[in-house]
């Protein structure tokens, strides 16, 4: 069957200081290209799927080159809309041991926050589609984006793609009481949620027992309640939530529990030694939207994803640059890192 996902968001321009260096130790950045939904698309891409990431950039050679990061991994950047003067930066300082990791954003005024209707043609966008995602982070750039993420999940809809989002809710872009407005009404048109163990908690106020994210402690049982208290409210087909138990920046304990409505998935916990945990979230969100696609089973699709975010996790960048055959051979049982030869 031929497979075609439409992901929409903003692409951006990441700066790292290299290795573990902080901002104020560092006098050279390594320049590289992310954002939720890219990266989705270039996961999605690397697995064989056809993909089209949609956005807007500026028309020079910053955004030409944003532009190029996606196309040589084979992602369709047709629908890509062009104008505006910025793309949107990140700042990323790597966290170690007990030292967290620091995000700092540079994107006001960037090409896609100031985007209007006109530039998206959702009707020939979705041609040929049988998937449309996006994340929280995408509504949350300005409110022209959030009515334009509700225009295209209704056109979506109308064509009877499935829908899916990752709440990723980011308190810099907006406040707890906004998001909620906000994903409230898009949350009637998707189909499958997707969110890490903090979403829930702050954009809808649904908190999970027994959990103290602070002191790396996840219940199992306290998000199967979340899972089904999301489904309920808002009659997702699928809840996916991923479930991090942080030792430290370098070291964490990763899994995932997927609900259908009748029945909880609860993959295999991966203790994961962290190269680069930026775009982890949403290597899962690709992974899960590969494995449905392709009529995995609620187990398959639970482990498949989780085995394929737990490996960006060792994966410099926010692109997660593994194949479906190494994800497979983690899901297999080879967690060894033995040199192949």
């Amino acid at each position: 069957m031929f497979k075609k996902v439409i992901t929409f968001g903003e692409l951006m321009l990441r700066l790292a200081p290299k290795g573990y260096y902080r901002f104020v130790q560092t006098d050279s950045y390594t320049a590289t290209y992310g954002g939720g939904e890219a990266n989705v698309a270039v996961s999605l891409a690397n697995f064989g799927l056809e993909v089209v990431f949609v956005s807007k950039m500026p028309k020079h050679e910053i955004g030409q080159a944003g532009i190029n990061s996606l196309r040589k991994h084979g992602v369709n950047t047709s629908f890509i809309a062009r104008g505006g003067e910025r793309v949107g930066i990140y700042f990323l300082e790597k966290g170690a041991s007990q030292r967290s990791s620091k995000v700092i954003y540079d994107r006001a005024g960037s090409s896609i926050s100031l985007a209007l209707k006109e530039d998206f043609a959702w009707d020939k966008i979705f041609e040929n589609a049988q998937w449309f995602h996006f994340t929280g982070i995408t509504p949350a750039l300005s409110d022209s984006m959030a009515e334009i993420c509700i225009e295209a999940c209704k056109i979506a809809k109308e064509k009877k793609l499935v829908i899916s989002c990752d709440l990723n809710y980011r308190n810099k872009l907006w406040s707890k009481q906004k998001a909620g407005d906000i994903m409230r009404k898009l949350c009637k048109y998707i189909d499958v949620c997707i969110a890490n163990e903090e979403d829930a908690s702050d954009i809808f106020g649904i908190k999970a027992k027994h959990t103290d994210v602070i002191a790396g402690k996840v219940s199992h049982e306290g998000y199967k309640e979340v899972a089904q208290e999301l489904k309920e409210r808002f009659n997702f087909s699928k809840v996916a939530i991923t479930l991090r138990s942080s030792i430290s920046a370098n070291d964490n304990c990763w899994a995932a529990v997927l609900y259908d409505g009748k029945d909880f998935f609860f993959s295999k916990e991966y203790p994961i030694h962290i190269i680069d945990r930026v775009g982890g979230g949403d290597s899962f969100g690709a992974g899960l939207i590969y494995s449905l696609i392709n009529g995995y089973s609620g187990h398959e699709a639970i482990e498949f994803a989780v085995a394929a975010s737990c490996l960006k996790h060792s994966v410099e960048g926010d692109y997660n640059h593994v194949s479906v055959n190494e994800v497979k051979k983690l899901v297999d049982g080879d967690a060894s890192g033995r040199v192949e030869r």
